[in-house]
């Protein structure tokens, strides 16, 4: 009561995740600069050991007992850093969870609002009733689509039968019409013979004279 009063101690305000997590990470990157710092020291004592190890061997003494001393603060920091890490990444899934959360939980009220005035009973007769006029329809649609009156009497095999009469009839009018070959004009088509005989027994009577025109030269 007396510390409400006069003005006591308060509590340090709780975090968000989001701030944490951005702190982690400033927390992180200082000791990943003071590691760096760390190892350039360590490179840098252990030149000094070395140039000196002949020379002057308390020098590189020194410079060695420094080197161990920034390893041990390193490997300080290695186990700092490792700590740090896993707070972080925990503290990154742990945010996502309440994000996922909170999403499903909202989309779950909304799901649950647009129910509110559904009933799954008034739903199935509500689909009945679709299905059932849609039948309707069907009905209603092929009762005027169906001639009335004109149609539905005439037998289809009449008409095969009076089809094949009328093809009959057509093919021995075809049959009829045609008739013989006219030989009328028949020599006007064909090539005309020569007038003018060959002379083949002509020559060859010329030959048999010749031959015995000679017979008779050579016998006298």
């Amino acid at each position: 009561m007396l510390g409400r009063i006069f003005g006591g101690k308060k509590e340090p305000a709780i975090s968000t995740p989001q701030e944490s997590i951005s702190k982690l990470r400033e927390t992180e990157e200082m000791l990943m600069k003071k590691q760096d710092f760390l190892e350039k020291k360590i490179q840098s004592e252990t030149a000094t050991a070395r140039a000196n190890a002949a020379s002057n061997k308390r020098v590189a003494l020194q410079a060695l007992k420094r080197k161990k001393t920034h390893e041990k603060q390193q490997q300080h920091i290695d186990g700092v850093l490792q700590t740090i890490e896993y707070q972080r990444q925990s503290l990154e899934n742990a945010a996502t969870n309440a994000e996922i959360l909170a999403v499903m939980g909202t989309a779950a009220k909304a799901m649950k609002a647009a129910h509110k005035d559904m009933d799954v009973d008034q739903v199935h007769d509500l689909m009945e009733d679709i299905a059932e006029q849609q039948d309707v329809a069907n009905e209603i649609a092929g009762a005027i689509s169906n001639p009335i009156g004109f149609g539905n009497e005439i037998d289809e095999s009449e008409l095969l039968s009076e089809l094949e009469a009328l093809e009959e009839e057509t093919i021995n009018e075809k049959l009829i019409t045609v008739g013989p070959t006219p030989t009328d004009n028949l020599g006007t088509r064909l090539p005309e013979a020569p007038k003018d005989t060959i002379p083949v027994r002509q020559a060859k009577k010329k030959e048999d004279d010749d031959m015995a025109e000679l017979e008779s030269w050579a016998t006298s």
